[in-house]
Protein backbone atom coordinates (compact mmCIF):
# COMPACT_ATOMS: atom_id res chain seq x y z
CA UNK A 1 0.00 0.00 0.00
CA UNK A 2 1.31 3.40 -1.05
CA UNK A 3 2.77 5.65 1.98
CA UNK A 4 1.63 9.36 1.65
CA UNK A 5 4.00 12.22 1.82
CA UNK A 6 2.84 13.00 5.68
CA UNK A 7 3.52 9.68 6.54
CA UNK A 8 7.30 9.73 5.23
CA UNK A 9 9.54 10.48 7.78
CA UNK A 10 11.53 13.47 6.64
CA UNK A 11 15.60 14.17 7.76
CA UNK A 12 16.27 17.37 8.85
CA UNK A 13 18.19 19.95 6.82
CA UNK A 14 21.79 20.17 7.74
CA UNK A 15 22.28 23.58 8.90
CA UNK A 16 26.07 23.75 6.65
CA UNK A 17 25.64 21.96 3.59
CA UNK A 18 28.59 20.88 1.69
CA UNK A 19 29.10 19.75 -2.39
CA UNK A 20 30.69 16.23 -2.07
CA UNK A 21 32.21 16.89 -5.47
CA UNK A 22 33.78 20.37 -5.04
CA UNK A 23 33.45 20.12 -1.61
CA UNK A 24 32.15 24.03 -1.76
CA UNK A 25 30.34 24.80 1.34
CA UNK A 26 26.78 26.71 2.20
CA UNK A 27 25.32 28.19 5.07
CA UNK A 28 21.52 27.64 5.20
CA UNK A 29 19.77 31.14 5.66
CA UNK A 30 15.96 32.38 5.78
CA UNK A 31 12.92 29.51 5.10
CA UNK A 32 11.61 31.27 1.71
CA UNK A 33 8.74 28.73 1.51
CA UNK A 34 7.77 25.05 0.00
CA UNK A 35 6.07 23.77 -3.08
CA UNK A 36 5.43 20.64 -4.70
CA UNK A 37 7.98 18.30 -3.06
CA UNK A 38 10.74 20.92 -2.36
CA UNK A 39 11.38 23.30 0.75
CA UNK A 40 13.21 26.39 -0.36
CA UNK A 41 15.70 28.40 1.78
CA UNK A 42 18.65 31.25 1.05
CA UNK A 43 21.63 29.78 1.01
CA UNK A 44 25.11 31.89 1.57
CA UNK A 45 28.14 30.44 -0.70
CA UNK A 46 30.75 30.45 2.74
CA UNK A 47 33.47 30.98 0.05
CA UNK A 48 32.53 33.70 -2.24
CA UNK A 49 29.36 35.32 0.31
CA UNK A 50 27.12 34.92 -2.73
CA UNK A 51 23.44 34.23 -1.65
CA UNK A 52 21.07 32.02 -3.58
CA UNK A 53 17.80 30.31 -3.20
CA UNK A 54 18.25 26.39 -2.45
CA UNK A 55 15.53 24.23 -3.76
CA UNK A 56 16.05 20.70 -1.74
CA UNK A 57 14.22 17.72 -1.89
CA UNK A 58 14.33 14.77 0.35
CA UNK A 59 15.21 11.85 -1.74
CA UNK A 60 12.58 9.89 -0.13
CA UNK A 61 10.04 11.32 -1.33
CA UNK A 62 11.82 10.50 -4.62
CA UNK A 63 11.32 7.19 -4.06
CA UNK A 64 9.45 6.01 -7.38
CA UNK A 65 11.73 6.37 -11.03
CA UNK A 66 9.53 8.86 -12.16
CA UNK A 67 9.40 10.78 -9.80
CA UNK A 68 13.21 10.51 -9.95
CA UNK A 69 13.55 10.96 -13.72
CA UNK A 70 11.16 13.88 -13.77
CA UNK A 71 13.86 15.57 -11.53
CA UNK A 72 15.90 14.97 -13.90
CA UNK A 73 14.79 16.20 -16.47
CA UNK A 74 13.84 19.51 -15.17
CA UNK A 75 17.54 20.00 -13.83
CA UNK A 76 18.80 19.06 -17.41
CA UNK A 77 16.34 21.15 -18.86
CA UNK A 78 17.23 24.26 -16.67
CA UNK A 79 21.06 24.35 -16.69
CA UNK A 80 21.27 24.34 -20.04
CA UNK A 81 19.44 27.79 -20.20
CA UNK A 82 21.05 31.32 -19.83
CA UNK A 83 18.22 33.94 -20.70
CA UNK A 84 18.48 37.86 -18.78
CA UNK A 85 14.34 36.67 -17.79
CA UNK A 86 14.84 32.97 -16.76
CA UNK A 87 15.47 31.96 -13.38
CA UNK A 88 19.24 31.60 -13.27
CA UNK A 89 20.66 28.25 -12.35
CA UNK A 90 23.50 27.68 -10.29
CA UNK A 91 24.48 24.26 -9.71
CA UNK A 92 23.06 20.93 -7.95
CA UNK A 93 24.46 18.59 -5.81
CA UNK A 94 23.01 15.69 -3.42
CA UNK A 95 23.93 14.10 -0.43
CA UNK A 96 22.94 11.09 1.63
CA UNK A 97 19.27 12.64 2.08
CA UNK A 98 18.84 15.27 -0.05
CA UNK A 99 18.92 16.83 -3.92
CA UNK A 100 20.26 20.10 -3.65
CA UNK A 101 19.28 22.78 -6.21
CA UNK A 102 20.47 26.13 -7.01
CA UNK A 103 19.20 28.92 -8.18
CA UNK A 104 18.97 32.67 -8.61
CA UNK A 105 17.28 34.16 -5.79
CA UNK A 106 14.12 36.41 -6.96
CA UNK A 107 13.69 38.62 -3.76
CA UNK A 108 10.36 39.95 -4.67
CA UNK A 109 8.50 36.43 -4.77
CA UNK A 110 6.28 35.93 -7.66
CA UNK A 111 3.70 38.11 -9.55
CA UNK A 112 1.53 35.62 -8.19
CA UNK A 113 1.74 37.68 -4.72
CA UNK A 114 1.43 40.71 -6.74
CA UNK A 115 -1.74 39.96 -8.52
CA UNK A 116 -3.03 39.25 -4.85
CA UNK A 117 -2.18 42.63 -3.92
CA UNK A 118 -3.62 44.18 -6.38
CA UNK A 119 -5.89 42.57 -8.06
CA UNK A 120 -5.30 44.17 -11.93
CA UNK A 121 -2.94 45.73 -12.61
CA UNK A 122 -2.58 48.82 -15.35
CA UNK A 123 -1.90 48.12 -19.07
CA UNK A 124 1.09 49.58 -19.11
CA UNK A 125 2.29 47.85 -16.40
CA UNK A 126 1.03 44.43 -18.33
CA UNK A 127 2.64 45.54 -21.51
CA UNK A 128 6.04 45.71 -19.27
CA UNK A 129 5.29 41.98 -17.83
CA UNK A 130 4.29 40.04 -20.63
CA UNK A 131 7.09 41.55 -22.69
CA UNK A 132 9.18 39.99 -20.64
CA UNK A 133 7.98 37.04 -20.47
CA UNK A 134 7.19 36.72 -23.62
CA UNK A 135 11.08 37.70 -24.32
CA UNK A 136 11.91 34.02 -22.27
CA UNK A 137 8.84 31.84 -23.88
CA UNK A 138 10.84 33.20 -27.36
CA UNK A 139 14.14 31.54 -25.94
CA UNK A 140 12.83 28.52 -24.82
CA UNK A 141 10.75 27.89 -27.77
CA UNK A 142 14.04 28.58 -29.89
CA UNK A 143 16.18 26.40 -27.85
CA UNK A 144 13.06 23.39 -28.61
CA UNK A 145 12.00 23.78 -24.76
CA UNK A 146 8.16 24.10 -24.32
CA UNK A 147 7.58 25.27 -20.68
CA UNK A 148 3.90 23.27 -19.86
CA UNK A 149 3.28 25.64 -16.99
CA UNK A 150 3.51 29.03 -17.08
CA UNK A 151 1.53 31.16 -14.18
CA UNK A 152 1.81 33.91 -12.44
CA UNK A 153 3.20 31.84 -9.71
CA UNK A 154 5.91 30.66 -11.57
CA UNK A 155 6.94 34.17 -13.09
CA UNK A 156 9.24 35.30 -10.62
CA UNK A 157 10.29 39.01 -9.79
CA UNK A 158 13.93 40.30 -8.94
CA UNK A 159 14.83 43.91 -6.83
CA UNK A 160 14.20 45.85 -10.36
CA UNK A 161 11.22 44.05 -10.42
CA UNK A 162 12.16 42.24 -13.90
CA UNK A 163 10.50 39.35 -14.48
CA UNK A 164 12.29 35.79 -14.56
CA UNK A 165 10.24 32.13 -15.73
CA UNK A 166 11.17 29.57 -13.17
CA UNK A 167 9.94 26.15 -12.24
CA UNK A 168 10.68 24.33 -15.74
CA UNK A 169 9.22 20.66 -13.49
CA UNK A 170 6.92 19.99 -16.07
CA UNK A 171 9.00 21.53 -19.11
CA UNK A 172 9.90 19.35 -21.97
CA UNK A 173 11.79 19.32 -25.06
CA UNK A 174 10.63 18.65 -28.90
CA UNK A 175 13.05 16.17 -30.10
CA UNK A 176 11.84 16.54 -33.73
CA UNK A 177 9.57 19.10 -35.60
CA UNK A 178 5.55 18.43 -35.38
CA UNK A 179 6.22 15.74 -32.50
CA UNK A 180 3.01 16.15 -30.29
CA UNK A 181 3.50 15.49 -26.54
CA UNK A 182 0.81 13.78 -24.45
CA UNK A 183 1.37 13.93 -21.02
CA UNK A 184 -1.56 15.60 -19.19
CA UNK A 185 0.00 17.96 -17.03
CA UNK A 186 -0.15 22.00 -16.25
CA UNK A 187 -2.51 24.14 -13.93
CA UNK A 188 -6.19 23.88 -13.80
CA UNK A 189 -7.17 27.58 -14.18
CA UNK A 190 -4.18 27.83 -17.54
CA UNK A 191 -4.40 24.68 -18.80
CA UNK A 192 -4.99 24.29 -22.69
CA UNK A 193 -8.02 22.58 -23.83
CA UNK A 194 -5.72 20.30 -26.56
CA UNK A 195 -4.15 18.68 -23.30
CA UNK A 196 -7.46 18.11 -21.69
CA UNK A 197 -8.28 16.58 -24.89
CA UNK A 198 -5.50 14.51 -24.74
CA UNK A 199 -4.98 15.27 -28.63
CA UNK A 200 -1.22 16.06 -28.18
CA UNK A 201 -0.24 19.20 -27.96
CA UNK A 202 3.54 21.25 -28.15
CA UNK A 203 4.11 25.24 -28.08
CA UNK A 204 0.69 26.60 -28.26
CA UNK A 205 0.29 25.34 -25.24
CA UNK A 206 2.66 28.15 -24.13
CA UNK A 207 0.53 31.00 -26.05
CA UNK A 208 -2.34 29.60 -24.18
CA UNK A 209 -0.63 30.42 -20.72
CA UNK A 210 0.24 33.60 -22.08
CA UNK A 211 -2.90 34.73 -22.72
CA UNK A 212 -4.46 33.46 -19.37
CA UNK A 213 -2.08 35.62 -17.47
CA UNK A 214 -2.88 38.17 -19.67
CA UNK A 215 -6.29 38.20 -19.08
CA UNK A 216 -5.49 38.09 -15.26
CA UNK A 217 -3.44 40.83 -15.07
CA UNK A 218 -6.34 43.24 -16.56
CA UNK A 219 -9.46 41.68 -14.97
CA UNK A 220 -8.35 40.54 -11.97
CA UNK A 221 -9.25 36.99 -11.92
CA UNK A 222 -8.32 33.66 -14.95
CA UNK A 223 -10.76 33.71 -17.54
CA UNK A 224 -12.06 30.39 -16.98
CA UNK A 225 -11.73 30.21 -13.05
CA UNK A 226 -14.83 28.83 -11.17
CA UNK A 227 -15.87 26.97 -7.60
CA UNK A 228 -14.94 23.52 -9.31
CA UNK A 229 -12.08 21.65 -11.18
CA UNK A 230 -15.05 19.80 -13.08
CA UNK A 231 -17.00 23.33 -14.17
CA UNK A 232 -13.46 25.07 -15.08
CA UNK A 233 -12.77 22.37 -17.05
CA UNK A 234 -16.01 22.63 -19.49
CA UNK A 235 -15.70 26.42 -19.47
CA UNK A 236 -12.07 25.93 -21.15
CA UNK A 237 -13.30 22.74 -24.02
CA UNK A 238 -16.17 25.36 -24.47
CA UNK A 239 -14.23 28.64 -24.21
CA UNK A 240 -16.36 30.81 -22.44
CA UNK A 241 -15.22 33.33 -21.07
CA UNK A 242 -15.89 36.91 -20.77
CA UNK A 243 -13.87 40.08 -21.24
CA UNK A 244 -14.98 43.53 -19.06
CA UNK A 245 -15.70 46.25 -21.00
CA UNK A 246 -12.54 48.47 -19.09
CA UNK A 247 -10.01 46.35 -20.77
CA UNK A 248 -8.53 48.61 -24.40
CA UNK A 249 -10.18 47.23 -27.73
CA UNK A 250 -6.40 46.09 -28.25
CA UNK A 251 -5.75 44.16 -25.52
CA UNK A 252 -9.38 42.65 -25.77
CA UNK A 253 -8.32 41.69 -29.64
CA UNK A 254 -4.91 39.93 -28.26
CA UNK A 255 -6.36 38.00 -25.47
CA UNK A 256 -8.97 36.61 -27.90
CA UNK A 257 -6.01 35.59 -30.48
CA UNK A 258 -3.95 33.98 -27.39
CA UNK A 259 -7.31 31.85 -26.36
CA UNK A 260 -8.34 30.19 -29.53
CA UNK A 261 -9.91 26.50 -29.07
CA UNK A 262 -7.46 25.45 -31.99
CA UNK A 263 -4.38 25.57 -31.23
CA UNK A 264 -3.35 26.45 -35.05
CA UNK A 265 -5.34 29.42 -34.89
CA UNK A 266 -2.68 30.84 -31.95
CA UNK A 267 -0.19 33.42 -32.84
CA UNK A 268 3.29 32.25 -32.43
CA UNK A 269 5.70 34.13 -29.58
CA UNK A 270 6.84 36.72 -32.05
CA UNK A 271 4.06 37.50 -33.80
CA UNK A 272 2.50 38.42 -30.00
CA UNK A 273 5.53 40.49 -29.39
CA UNK A 274 4.96 42.33 -32.73
CA UNK A 275 1.21 42.44 -31.98
CA UNK A 276 -0.65 45.99 -31.86
CA UNK A 277 -1.57 46.12 -28.09
CA UNK A 278 2.29 46.70 -27.17
CA UNK A 279 2.31 49.15 -29.71
CA UNK A 280 -1.19 50.75 -28.95
CA UNK A 281 0.20 52.80 -25.31
CA UNK A 282 2.28 53.76 -23.01
CA UNK A 283 5.42 50.85 -22.36
CA UNK A 284 7.27 51.72 -19.35
CA UNK A 285 11.43 50.37 -19.51
CA UNK A 286 11.40 50.02 -15.28
CA UNK A 287 8.80 49.72 -12.36
CA UNK A 288 9.06 51.48 -9.00
CA UNK A 289 8.92 48.74 -6.37
CA UNK A 290 5.82 50.10 -4.89
CA UNK A 291 3.70 48.67 -8.10
CA UNK A 292 3.71 45.37 -6.09
CA UNK A 293 1.43 47.16 -3.68
CA UNK A 294 0.10 50.30 -5.24
CA UNK A 295 -0.89 51.16 -8.55
CA UNK A 296 1.79 53.69 -10.20
CA UNK A 297 1.52 56.96 -11.53
CA UNK A 298 2.72 57.52 -15.36
CA UNK A 299 4.62 60.70 -17.06
CA UNK A 300 2.54 62.63 -19.36
CA UNK A 301 4.00 61.32 -22.12
CA UNK A 302 2.20 57.80 -20.94
CA UNK A 303 -1.34 59.50 -21.88
CA UNK A 304 -0.38 59.99 -25.89
CA UNK A 305 -1.68 57.34 -27.83
CA UNK A 306 0.74 56.39 -30.77
CA UNK A 307 -1.63 54.84 -32.99
CA UNK A 308 -3.67 58.07 -32.87
CA UNK A 309 -0.97 60.60 -33.74
CA UNK A 310 -0.08 58.40 -36.46
CA UNK A 311 -3.69 58.04 -38.12
CA UNK A 312 -3.67 61.84 -37.63
CA UNK A 313 -0.44 62.01 -39.37
CA UNK A 314 -1.41 60.20 -42.37
CA UNK A 315 -5.19 61.39 -43.07
CA UNK A 316 -7.12 57.83 -42.37
CA UNK A 317 -9.54 58.01 -40.37
CA UNK A 318 -9.29 54.72 -37.79
CA UNK A 319 -11.49 54.95 -35.16
CA UNK A 320 -9.61 54.93 -32.25
CA UNK A 321 -12.39 55.88 -29.78
CA UNK A 322 -12.27 53.33 -27.31
CA UNK A 323 -8.38 53.47 -26.61
CA UNK A 324 -8.31 54.07 -23.03
CA UNK A 325 -5.35 51.74 -22.38
CA UNK A 326 -3.17 54.66 -20.65
CA UNK A 327 -5.53 55.05 -17.88
CA UNK A 328 -4.40 53.18 -14.85
CA UNK A 329 -7.09 50.80 -14.15
CA UNK A 330 -8.24 50.92 -10.49
CA UNK A 331 -9.16 47.66 -8.10
CA UNK A 332 -12.54 48.08 -8.75
CA UNK A 333 -12.24 47.88 -12.65
CA UNK A 334 -13.17 51.70 -13.63
CA UNK A 335 -10.39 54.11 -15.16
CA UNK A 336 -8.43 56.57 -12.83
CA UNK A 337 -8.16 60.06 -13.37
CA UNK A 338 -4.42 60.75 -13.92
CA UNK A 339 -2.75 61.41 -10.38
CA UNK A 340 -5.79 61.02 -8.03
CA UNK A 341 -6.85 59.57 -5.94
CA UNK A 342 -5.43 56.51 -3.68
CA UNK A 343 -6.78 53.24 -4.07
CA UNK A 344 -9.96 54.14 -6.50
CA UNK A 345 -12.41 56.56 -6.92
CA UNK A 346 -12.54 57.96 -3.55
CA UNK A 347 -15.72 59.56 -1.74
CA UNK A 348 -16.00 62.76 0.79
CA UNK A 349 -13.87 61.12 3.41
CA UNK A 350 -11.42 60.08 1.32
CA UNK A 351 -12.23 56.26 1.25
CA UNK A 352 -12.62 54.20 -1.81
CA UNK A 353 -15.98 53.54 -3.16
CA UNK A 354 -14.66 50.23 -4.53
CA UNK A 355 -13.24 49.01 -0.93
CA UNK A 356 -15.05 51.23 1.09
CA UNK A 357 -13.60 49.73 4.47
CA UNK A 358 -10.13 49.30 3.00
CA UNK A 359 -10.37 45.48 3.83
CA UNK A 360 -11.21 45.63 7.45
CA UNK A 361 -14.43 43.25 7.01
CA UNK A 362 -12.22 40.90 5.26
CA UNK A 363 -9.35 40.92 7.94
CA UNK A 364 -12.10 40.90 10.61
CA UNK A 365 -13.46 37.88 9.08
CA UNK A 366 -10.20 36.22 8.68
CA UNK A 367 -9.14 36.56 12.52
CA UNK A 368 -12.80 35.38 13.63
CA UNK A 369 -11.99 32.07 11.32
CA UNK A 370 -8.60 31.51 13.07
CA UNK A 371 -9.50 32.46 16.39
CA UNK A 372 -12.40 30.13 16.01
CA UNK A 373 -10.08 27.25 15.07
CA UNK A 374 -7.91 27.08 18.33
CA UNK A 375 -4.85 27.02 16.96
CA UNK A 376 -2.78 26.88 19.96
CA UNK A 377 -4.37 23.82 20.99
CA UNK A 378 -2.87 21.86 17.39
CA UNK A 379 0.71 23.02 17.76
CA UNK A 380 2.28 20.24 16.21
CA UNK A 381 6.27 21.49 16.85
CA UNK A 382 7.44 22.60 13.18
CA UNK A 383 6.11 26.52 12.67
CA UNK A 384 7.58 26.44 9.38
CA UNK A 385 4.65 24.56 8.20
CA UNK A 386 2.50 27.60 9.05
CA UNK A 387 5.11 29.94 7.43
CA UNK A 388 4.50 31.44 4.33
CA UNK A 389 7.61 34.01 3.73
CA UNK A 390 6.08 35.31 0.16
CA UNK A 391 3.38 36.87 1.81
CA UNK A 392 5.70 39.27 3.63
CA UNK A 393 4.35 42.92 3.69
CA UNK A 394 6.13 44.80 0.95
CA UNK A 395 5.47 48.40 3.24
CA UNK A 396 5.06 48.79 6.79
CA UNK A 397 5.99 51.37 9.67
CA UNK A 398 9.51 51.17 10.86
CA UNK A 399 9.73 54.56 13.39
CA UNK A 400 6.77 57.10 14.16
CA UNK A 401 6.52 59.86 16.50
CA UNK A 402 2.94 61.20 17.92
CA UNK A 403 2.90 65.06 18.47
CA UNK A 404 -0.60 64.68 17.45
CA UNK A 405 -1.40 67.08 20.87
CA UNK A 406 -0.29 69.88 18.38
CA UNK A 407 0.25 68.96 14.74
CA UNK A 408 -0.24 64.93 14.04
CA UNK A 409 1.90 61.65 13.49
CA UNK A 410 4.72 61.04 11.97
CA UNK A 411 5.90 58.32 10.41
CA UNK A 412 8.75 56.36 8.19
CA UNK A 413 8.08 53.09 6.29
CA UNK A 414 10.61 50.53 6.09
CA UNK A 415 11.75 52.28 2.82
CA UNK A 416 12.74 55.26 4.01
CA UNK A 417 9.98 56.94 2.89
CA UNK A 418 8.36 59.49 5.73
CA UNK A 419 4.57 60.86 5.67
CA UNK A 420 2.84 62.84 8.70
CA UNK A 421 -1.16 62.40 9.45
CA UNK A 422 -2.02 66.36 10.21
CA UNK A 423 -4.19 66.71 12.64
CA UNK A 424 -6.82 68.24 10.22
CA UNK A 425 -6.72 64.94 7.78
CA UNK A 426 -4.36 65.62 5.58
CA UNK A 427 -1.11 64.16 4.56
CA UNK A 428 2.00 64.94 3.20
CA UNK A 429 4.72 62.04 2.39
CA UNK A 430 8.17 62.31 1.36
CA UNK A 431 9.51 59.58 -0.98
CA UNK A 432 12.93 57.74 0.20
CA UNK A 433 15.03 59.85 -2.40
CA UNK A 434 14.31 62.54 -0.13
CA UNK A 435 12.92 65.05 -2.96
CA UNK A 436 9.73 63.80 -4.41
CA UNK A 437 6.48 64.22 -1.70
CA UNK A 438 2.59 64.12 -2.32
CA UNK A 439 0.39 65.72 -0.70
CA UNK A 440 -3.23 64.02 0.19
CA UNK A 441 -6.01 66.07 0.07
CA UNK A 442 -9.13 65.50 2.85
CA UNK A 443 -11.15 64.46 0.14
CA UNK A 444 -8.22 62.04 -1.09
CA UNK A 445 -7.39 64.26 -4.01
CA UNK A 446 -2.97 63.36 -4.42
CA UNK A 447 -0.85 66.60 -5.82
CA UNK A 448 3.24 65.75 -6.40
CA UNK A 449 5.77 68.21 -5.92
CA UNK A 450 9.56 68.47 -4.69
CA UNK A 451 10.41 69.15 -1.06
CA UNK A 452 11.76 72.48 -2.86
CA UNK A 453 9.30 73.68 -4.79
CA UNK A 454 5.29 73.34 -3.57
CA UNK A 455 2.23 75.84 -3.35
CA UNK A 456 3.10 78.40 -0.51
CA UNK A 457 -0.29 76.78 1.44
CA UNK A 458 1.85 73.49 2.24
CA UNK A 459 5.01 75.83 3.81
CA UNK A 460 4.00 74.81 7.63
CA UNK A 461 2.89 71.34 6.71
CA UNK A 462 6.76 70.91 4.58
CA UNK A 463 8.67 72.29 7.35
CA UNK A 464 6.83 70.05 10.36
CA UNK A 465 7.49 67.45 7.66
CA UNK A 466 11.36 68.19 7.55
CA UNK A 467 10.72 68.63 11.71
CA UNK A 468 9.22 64.81 12.09
CA UNK A 469 12.13 63.24 9.50
CA UNK A 470 15.12 64.74 11.53
CA UNK A 471 13.78 63.86 14.51
CA UNK A 472 12.96 60.05 13.61
CA UNK A 473 16.27 59.95 11.84
CA UNK A 474 18.51 61.75 15.10
CA UNK A 475 16.24 59.83 18.00
CA UNK A 476 14.36 56.77 17.42
CA UNK A 477 15.42 52.88 16.30
CA UNK A 478 14.46 51.32 13.00
CA UNK A 479 12.38 48.69 13.49
CA UNK A 480 12.64 44.96 12.57
CA UNK A 481 14.20 44.11 8.94
CA UNK A 482 16.22 46.93 7.74
CA UNK A 483 15.79 47.27 4.24
CA UNK A 484 17.92 50.34 2.44
CA UNK A 485 16.22 52.88 1.03
CA UNK A 486 16.18 52.50 -3.21
CA UNK A 487 16.10 54.95 -5.59
CA UNK A 488 12.45 56.43 -6.37
CA UNK A 489 11.75 56.90 -9.67
CA UNK A 490 8.65 59.68 -10.93
CA UNK A 491 5.76 56.16 -11.48
CA UNK A 492 5.87 55.47 -7.34
CA UNK A 493 2.81 55.82 -5.27
CA UNK A 494 2.33 54.77 -1.80
CA UNK A 495 0.42 54.02 0.43
CA UNK A 496 -0.60 56.05 3.26
CA UNK A 497 -1.33 56.13 7.11
CA UNK A 498 -5.00 56.34 7.02
CA UNK A 499 -5.89 55.67 10.51
CA UNK A 500 -4.22 55.65 14.68
CA UNK A 501 -5.07 55.49 17.96
CA UNK A 502 -3.62 54.59 20.89
CA UNK A 503 -3.98 52.15 23.61
CA UNK A 504 -2.59 51.56 26.82
CA UNK A 505 -1.12 48.52 25.45
CA UNK A 506 -0.10 49.35 21.65
CA UNK A 507 -0.34 51.71 19.01
CA UNK A 508 -2.10 50.39 15.77
CA UNK A 509 -1.61 51.73 12.26
CA UNK A 510 -3.49 51.17 9.37
CA UNK A 511 -1.92 51.96 5.90
CA UNK A 512 -4.57 52.43 2.82
CA UNK A 513 -3.15 49.79 1.50
CA UNK A 514 -5.10 47.74 3.74
CA UNK A 515 -1.74 46.36 5.97
CA UNK A 516 -2.44 46.81 10.02
CA UNK A 517 0.28 46.85 12.03
CA UNK A 518 0.20 46.92 16.02
CA UNK A 519 3.32 48.34 18.07
CA UNK A 520 3.08 46.46 21.83
CA UNK A 521 4.93 48.98 24.01
CA UNK A 522 5.46 46.52 26.65
CA UNK A 523 7.77 44.09 25.24
CA UNK A 524 8.23 45.59 21.96
CA UNK A 525 6.63 43.35 19.71
CA UNK A 526 4.57 43.96 16.63
CA UNK A 527 2.46 42.15 13.86
CA UNK A 528 1.31 43.39 10.75
CA UNK A 529 -1.74 41.67 9.14
CA UNK A 530 -2.30 41.65 5.34
CA UNK A 531 -5.70 40.82 4.32
CA UNK A 532 -4.93 40.62 0.66
CA UNK A 533 -2.44 38.08 1.22
CA UNK A 534 -4.30 36.80 4.66
CA UNK A 535 -1.17 36.52 6.33
CA UNK A 536 0.53 37.70 9.24
CA UNK A 537 3.99 39.28 10.27
CA UNK A 538 5.21 38.25 13.66
CA UNK A 539 7.79 40.33 15.09
CA UNK A 540 9.48 39.52 18.13
CA UNK A 541 11.30 40.83 20.78
CA UNK A 542 14.44 39.92 19.15
CA UNK A 543 13.28 41.51 16.56
CA UNK A 544 13.31 38.40 14.09
CA UNK A 545 10.26 38.18 12.21
CA UNK A 546 8.51 35.35 10.49
CA UNK A 547 5.45 35.86 8.35
CA UNK A 548 2.35 32.98 8.26
CA UNK A 549 -0.64 32.30 6.15
CA UNK A 550 -3.56 32.38 8.72
CA UNK A 551 -5.54 29.83 7.20
CA UNK A 552 -2.51 28.00 7.45
CA UNK A 553 -2.35 28.62 11.55
CA UNK A 554 -5.96 26.80 11.39
CA UNK A 555 -4.58 23.86 10.10
CA UNK A 556 -0.93 23.51 11.63
CA UNK A 557 -1.55 25.75 14.80
CA UNK A 558 0.61 28.82 16.53
CA UNK A 559 2.27 29.71 20.05
CA UNK A 560 0.36 31.42 22.61
CA UNK A 561 2.30 34.56 21.88
CA UNK A 562 0.81 34.92 18.65
CA UNK A 563 -2.42 33.81 20.22
CA UNK A 564 -3.28 36.72 22.25
CA UNK A 565 -1.82 39.16 19.87
CA UNK A 566 -4.25 38.07 17.00
CA UNK A 567 -7.24 38.06 19.85
CA UNK A 568 -5.95 41.63 20.73
CA UNK A 569 -5.75 42.43 16.81
CA UNK A 570 -9.27 40.97 15.60
CA UNK A 571 -10.54 43.95 19.26
CA UNK A 572 -8.62 46.66 17.53
CA UNK A 573 -10.20 45.71 13.83
CA UNK A 574 -13.13 45.49 15.28
CA UNK A 575 -12.90 49.10 16.88
CA UNK A 576 -11.76 50.54 13.35
CA UNK A 577 -14.44 48.98 11.77
CA UNK A 578 -17.24 50.96 14.61
CA UNK A 579 -15.18 54.01 14.09
CA UNK A 580 -17.47 57.04 12.08
CA UNK A 581 -14.25 59.45 11.68
CA UNK A 582 -13.71 57.86 8.46
CA UNK A 583 -10.35 58.68 8.40
CA UNK A 584 -7.31 60.33 10.54
CA UNK A 585 -6.83 59.26 14.27
CA UNK A 586 -10.08 57.28 16.35
CA UNK A 587 -10.93 58.81 19.43
CA UNK A 588 -10.74 56.06 21.79
CA UNK A 589 -10.48 55.42 25.36
CA UNK A 590 -7.18 54.85 26.53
Amino acid sequence: MARHKEDIKIPEVPEVLEDPTTHRRYVRGRFLGKGGFARCYELTDLQTKQIVAGKIVPKVLLSKPHQKDKMTMEIAIHRSLNHPHIVGFHGFFEDKDFVYVLLELCRRRSMMELHKRRKTVTEPEARYYMMQTLKACLYLHNNKVIHRDLKLGNLFLNDELEIKVGDFGLATKVDFDGERKRTLCGTPNYIAPEVLGKKGHSYEVDAWSIGCIMYTLLCGKPPFETHSLKETYMRIRKNEYFIPQRVSPTARALIIKLLQSDPGERPSVQQIIDDEWFRAGYMPSRLPVTCLTMAPRFPASATRNPLRELNSKDGSNTNTAGLKENQPQSKSGGTQENIKPGLARLNSKGEDEAVPDYYLSDMMTQLSSVLAARPTEKVKGNEEDAEDPAAVPVLWVSKWVDYSDKYGLGYQLCDGSVGVLFNDSTRLLLYSDSEQTQYIERDGTESYHTIKTFPEALTKKVTLLKYFRNYMSEHLLKAGANIAPREVQEMARLPFLRMWFRTRSAIVLHLSSGTLQINFFQDHTKIILCPLMGAVTYIDEKRNSRTFRLSLIEEQGCSKELFTRLRYARTMVDRLIASKSGSGRVKTAT
